[in-house]
């Protein structure tokens, strides 16, 4: 195969390609983003104010994350296909239970169900698949699997809006679980039921980690947490931005039609650098472009911060689909550089219970700061300066795992194919 030919990439790759892409795709029924769109309608339904309902979607979050952790792990001992015949059916169920929910406690079980199934194990799954079915061309693998994501973020909040106009919010909440059960399921089984292994065609792999690292040496390793305070933000910052939209939207007096038609112009950014990070990886490593994702979404932060004119919809967007892009490839690229691929799920299964307890505290903690009457714009920009300074300690973090990596290749720990 020539790798520097792309079509020949997608034409041998086709089915497995697509089975992530639709995986990442039907992960959106338990992305913030979407669940956020019914935020108005819940906290009418239920009486709920931002901060209680920030409460309770922060506490069903990160319920889900501590059962990812366990639940995680069986990425390494069973099949893609078998995980999405336990999940999916799961995640339609949740899907069903929010178009009929009638109080608070079924909501919550609610929200745990659609953050547990959607965003948690319908994109583990997806991206331990990638990271350990390709070598040479893992980043590309990556990055065209997470636009499957990017493509529900262009979809959905306008299909939902519509829908919800002419048949209400819950009867469209139906219909997802409708669609997820009679479309999605079979489609990503009769995609995935065959595993890909990796080819000699494929080519060398020249970043593969030093040595095969465990879970528990991971968490004892210092630059595993460090990484994780430039790869989390993006989600975090996401997630509260999209949870709060509606409450942005009233408080700016802006356009909730053309709020959610920009989602459209992030996702396009977004399809685009995910794609140009997926080359770059493959070229560079992940670990190597790590210190230079987060500069977009700093700016994407002090202009939604500082400008109160709708306009700065059309600016946030694509900067935010650029750090997105970015982010969302190097987040399935970057562990097995690190650590390796023997125990990826395991590991895995760890870093995506911390991005979803990170995506879980920022819609808690706005709600919190904004029932005391902490200035919206102002968190948001406030998010914007983390970010200069989580790009600065990505540059640190960087050098010193290369250093580190290349040290332990040339110490001869394990032999590095390329």
């Amino acid at each position: 195969m020539n790798l520097s030919a792309p079509a020949a990439f997608l034409r041998d790759n086709l089915r497995w390609l697509a089975g992530g892409f639709l995986l990442t795709f039907f992960s959106s029924f338990g992305q913030t983003f979407f669940i956020s769109l019914s935020s108005g309608h819940i906290r009418s339904a239920f009486d709920l104010s931002n901060g209680q309902f920030g409460t309770l979607y922060m506490l069903a979050t990160l319920a889900s994350a501590v059962t990812l952790t366990r639940l995680g792990k069986i990425v390494d001992t069973r099949s893609v296909a078998s995980v999405v015949v336990l999940t999916m059916p799961f995640l339609a169920l949740a899907a069903l239970s929010m178009a009929v929910s009638g109080s608070v406690l079924v909501l919550g079980v609610t929200l745990y169900g659609l953050r547990l199934f959607g965003q948690g194990m319908m994109t583990h799954n997806a991206l331990t698949a990638m990271g350990r079915w390709f070598s040479a061309q893992r980043g590309r693998a990556v990055s065209i699997t997470v636009l499957g994501q990017q493509a529900g973020e262009a979809i959905f909040p306008s299909l939902f809006v519509w829908l919800a106009v002419f048949v209400g919010w819950r009867t469209t909440w139906f219909a997802g679980a409708v669609f997820l059960v009679v479309v999605g399921l079979p489609a990503i089984y009769v995609l995935m039921r065959v595993p890909r292994t990796p080819r000699a065609s494929d080519g060398p792999e020249p970043r593969k980690a030093p040595r095969e690292w465990t879970r528990p040496e991971v968490l004892r390793d210092p630059y595993f947490w460090l990484t994780l305070c430039g790869v989390l933000a993006p989600g975090f910052i996401a997630t509260t931005i999209f949870f709060n939209q509606v409450y942005l939207v009233e408080l700016r007096g802006w356009s909730m039609p053309v709020f959610a038609g920009s989602f459209a112009l992030m996702s396009a950014f977004n399809c685009i650098f995910a794609l140009i990070a997926g080359s770059l990886i493959d070229r560079f490593t992940a670990v190597a472009i790590l210190p230079s994702f987060l500069v977009p979404l700093s700016l994407a932060c002090l202009v939604l911060g500082f400008v109160g004119e709708q306009w700065s919809i059309f600016v946030f967007m694509p900067l935010l689909g650029i750090s997105w892009g970015f982010a969302s490839t190097l987040f399935g690229a970057v562990w097995p550089e690190m650590y390796g691929t023997r125990h990826l799920g395991a590991v895995r299964s760890i870093v995506m219970a911390l991005m979803v307890c990170s995506t879980a505290i920022g819609p808690g903690l706005s709600g919190y700061l904004i029932d005391i009457g902490v200035s919206y714009p102002g968190q948001i920009v406030a998010m914007g300066c983390y970010c200069v300074f989580a790009a600065g300690l990505m540059l640190v973090v960087s050098r010193r795992i290369s250093a580190r990596n290349a040290v332990a290749e040339t110490d001869g720990m394990v032999p590095v194919r390329g």
